[in-house]
């Protein structure tokens, strides 16, 4: 438990911190969801608009730290190998 009032402080900050990256990293998540159930149900149209909404949201959350910005850039290209794909 912390006793000092910086260390106090501190767990508050990282509480408040805590939730927000939980929000943004749930928020990414459910982008790449609808992604992944568009290339379930097969229909390219749909795979795409879902993958142009999805990577600024995987990218914004490599960009406030919430996935590698490597990790993000692997996440949107294998969608977007995947939605291609259905095509052929």
């Amino acid at each position: 438990m912390a006793n000092t009032v910086s260390a106090k402080k501190m767990t508050r900050k990282i509480a408040k911190r805590t939730a927000i990256n939980r929000s943004r990293r749930s928020r990414m998540r459910t982008f790449v969801r609808k992604v992944e159930e568009a290339i379930a149900s097969g229909d390219q149209g749909e795979a795409l608009t879902a993958l142009r909404a999805a990577e600024p949201e995987i990218m914004r959350a490599a960009q406030n730290g919430i996935v590698h910005k490597n990790n993000a850039s692997r996440k949107v290209s294998r969608l977007a190998a995947r939605v291609k794909a259905i095509a052929a």
